[in-house]
């Protein structure tokens, strides 16, 4: 388990920040936030499996043209 360290706050612009030390930094570029009670919980967010990134797609409404199955060449070994 990663000890705790003490960590403050800065102004962004208009929104409260916080440097994440290194030791607690998290992969990816992107992150769930949220509240329960008093604490604050960031979690990285899970990556996309390739069934959930396919059905985001839009269907295909178009015929393919047919292609022409035709035999290998032989092999001599």
């Amino acid at each position: 388990m990663i000890p705790e360290r003490h960590v403050k706050f800065f102004k962004n612009g208009r929104n409260q920040a916080v440097r994440i030390p290194r030791e607690f930094e998290l992969p990816g570029e992107d992150a769930i936030m949220r509240k329960e009670g008093g604490k604050l919980i960031i979690e990285p967010v899970p990556p996309k499996s390739l069934l959930a990134v396919l059905a985001t797609l839009e269907s295909l409404d178009e015929d393919f043209p047919p292609i022409p199955d035709s035999l290998p060449d032989p092999v001599r070994l």
